[in-house]
Formats: structure tokens, sequence, C-alpha cells
């Protein structure tokens, strides 16, 4: 027995398949943001860093290790927010070339800088304040690094200089007096 559909049918049944298809759309796109929030949150667990204060005076940080076993916190330079890891094998604070223009660092006097992954060309600057969770310092020597990757800082001696750090287990504990 065969079924003749009407237009109307025929249109009812094409405007069903297309509701189906927004509905999984937005059902992919949900889980999508969903995941990534997770994933971001596994790389950098420290997104709100909070200061605590001691009868002494002295102010702390704990910081949790992410899944790659780095320490990545969330931070200001000169009021822009950026995402900081923590670096003691980094000299002074290393900023991508990219993000120093789209936050004002100025350029200094060119250079050269021994990494990892060999020599690379920096220019000098100072940074009028660097801040993790409340714990702020003033006029801090960094590099720009053109050849830098992504908008990731590397919050090198410079700054943790001026702090004690105490590692235990998978926290990091920066205390300043």
């Amino acid at each position: 027995m065969a079924v003749n559909l009407s237009e109307e049918g025929r249109q009812q049944r094409r405007l069903g398949r297309w509701m189906i298809l927004v509905g999984w759309l937005l059902l992919l796109g949900l889980l999508t943001m969903l995941f990534q929030s997770l994933l971001d949150k596994q790389y950098n667990p420290n997104t709100t860093p909070v200061v605590l204060s001691s009868d002494e005076g002295s102010r702390e940080i704990v910081l949790k290790r992410n899944r790659s076993g780095h320490y990545v916190a969330t931070g200001e330079i000169n009021g822009h927010e950026v995402v900081f890891l923590l670096d003691t094998g980094a000299t002074s604070v290393a900023v991508p070339e990219r993000l120093a223009d789209k936050i004002g660092l100025q350029r200094g006097m060119p250079g050269v800088s021994r990494t990892a992954n060999g020599n690379v060309k920096v220019w000098s600057t100072r940074i009028d304040s660097v801040s993790l969770g409340g714990i702020e310092q003033r006029n801090i020597s960094a590099s720009i690094l053109p050849s830098m990757a992504g908008d990731e800082v590397l919050l090198g001696m410079s700054f943790l200089k001026h702090l004690e750090l105490v590692q235990r287990g998978d926290q990091l504990t920066l205390r300043q007096y």
C-alpha cells in the first residue's frame, strides 16, 4: 500500500528534520563550551588567586599545580589581565612581543638572551606594576621576546626573588614579607 504525502506533509517532515538538526547542533555547542571550560580550568587552576594576610604582616598565595606539573596563574601587568607561568629559571619576567604591544610596554635596549631553545633577540623593558593575587611589585625588569608564541607571560626571578617560595606536594606557597 503506497502512501502519498501531501505537500503540507512533506514540508512538516522537512521542518522536523531541520529542528532535529538544529537541536543536535545546539547540544554539540553546549558540550563543547562545557568541556572547553573544564580544559581551561585544568590548564590554569589559579584563575583567581587569593592573598591571605597573617598577623605578622606577611601576605601569601597558595597556587595549585596544573595537570602538566606547572604553576599557572592569572594576574596583572600594568592593570591588564595576563596569564603567568611561574619560571624560576627565567632571570626576568618574559613577555611575548604581541602581548607587550597590546598592553603598551616600551622597548628599551635590544639584546640577546640565552634560553633553553638557544639565543633569542630581546628588548629590555620595565613594568610599572606586576600583581599576582594581591601581591604587587613595582618597577620590575622584564624582557620583550619577539620569538615567544602565545600570550602567556613567564613570571621570572625579577618578580619572584622578592618572595619566599615553599612547595609541598601539588601546592606552591608564595609569601611576601
